[in-house]
């Protein structure tokens, strides 16, 4: 369907900012909203993946919204994506994603896609001075514009058809404000001279990709496995593998399939009576008893798994802890001056470097976590702080 122009927009069922709205669910429609769209400077996006609901996660829906229409991608049910790829991947347009980060990387890992020409709200404001940085605070904040974020439909399973008007309203809320919102957030950044830092900052992240977890270690990513030992690292490596051969089965998410809380008692107390034992839904019956019960016995006769450990860092000493504390003080004094986060001025991990070694500040702005504007604005100050750390005792 075409979209129409309402003359009551603000009773219009998609909510107020939306006068017309469509869903896109052929190729050949996509390719033809995605053309026009490219003849625009500047396109709202966000995605609706499934992963509380399946496994592996895709993503369900693409919106994209122009001043006063929204337009739904059914992801499901268009074949070819590329025509939003490369209206994504045109540096001429301004892409507005809030949180990116996520959706950047669903992007790469479902079709390959990169966006260039980001604005990232959620970057703005932290770089406005707000603490609260999702969508509803952000435009409650900056245009007291009030969004309902449903947690239900936050949860909803996006894979089901058809699409419900509420469900449609929610999706369509995420992006109707984007442009409005990025016109107030501009004109705040350039009055405070910080339009520079967050463009520099949304640069960078539109470098993300999306990486396939490693199969052999992502176990050691379960909550509760570093209270573990080798042994039970051996015997939750084969309860991970068993998940994911049935979380790939049955295309449900890990914890759908067994919870890691229920993986770790399991690893820790392995000859447990599993009748007894919580949480195990049919794996506790027959016939998905007996596979766990081969994957406790295969882990029980495994050697112990040493956690691998990364590059030893040799810890700080007394006078460097000293100096640490002179650093972050000199970082909290610029955050408190300009009302942000501390960590946004300059990188912690920097910080660390410049109290072992106070001398090395000016080779530091050359560092790949130190952003440019970071060097440009603070870095005489930064090497004044830490020149002083080098002659004074702290």
């Amino acid at each position: 369907m075409s979209p129409m122009p309402d003359p009551a927009a603000a009773h219009h069922p998609w909510g107020p900012g939306v006068s017309a709205l469509e869903i896109i669910e052929t190729g050949t429609r996509l390719a033809e909203v995605a053309g026009a769209i490219s003849r625009q400077p500047v396109v709202g996006i966000d995605l609706e993946g499934n992963g509380r609901h399946r496994y592996p996660e895709h993503v369900c829906l693409l919106q994209m919204s122009i001043p006063g229409a929204v337009f739904i991608v059914d992801t499901l049910s268009v074949g070819d994506m590329s025509p939003a790829g490369r209206m994504l991947g045109d540096a001429s347009i301004v892409k507005i994603i809030h949180s990116a980060d996520f959706d950047l990387r669903c992007l790469d890992r479902d079709w390959g896609f990169h966006v260039t020409n980001l604005f990232d709200p959620a970057i703005a404001a932290a770089f406005l001075g707000l603490t609260q940085l999702g969508l509803a605070h952000v435009l409650s904040a900056v245009l007291g514009i009030e969004i309902e974020k449903s947690a239900r439909l936050q949860k909803s399973d996006w894979t089901k058809r058809p699409l419900s008007q509420e469900a449609l309203s929610y999706a369509a809320a995420d992006v109707a404000h984007l442009h409005e919102l990025r016109d107030a957030m501009a004109t705040k950044l350039h009055a405070l001279g910080r339009s520079g830092w967050v463009a520099e900052e949304c640069s960078r992240l539109t470098q993300v990709r999306y990486e396939a977890p490693d199969t052999e270690t992502a176990f050691l990513r379960i909550r509760g496995s570093q209270s573990l030992d080798p042994s039970g690292l051996a015997i939750l490596r084969e309860l991970a593998a068993l998940r994911e051969r049935h979380a790939l089965l049955r295309g449900r998410p890990h914890f759908r399939v067994l919870s890691n809380e229920t993986l770790v008692s399991l690893a820790s107390e392995p000859r447990a009576d599993l009748r007894k034992m919580r949480g195990l839904g049919p794996f506790g019956r027959k016939p998905l008893v007996g596979e766990l019960r081969d994957a406790l016995r295969k882990g029980l006769s495994s050697p112990p798994y040493h956690r691998p450990r990364g590059p030893r860092i040799p810890r700080l000493d007394s006078a460097a802890k000293k100096r640490l504390v002179a650093l972050r003080t000199w970082r909290q004094g610029i955050g408190a001056d300009l009302s942000i986060t501390p960590s946004l001025v300059w990188p912690s991990a920097s910080l660390e470097r410049l109290a072992r070694h106070p001398e090395s500040a000016v080779a530091e702005f050359t560092h790949p976590e130190v952003r440019r504007w970071q060097a440009a604005e603070f870095g005489h100050s930064l090497e004044e702080t830490a020149g002083s750390l080098v002659t004074t005792k702290v």
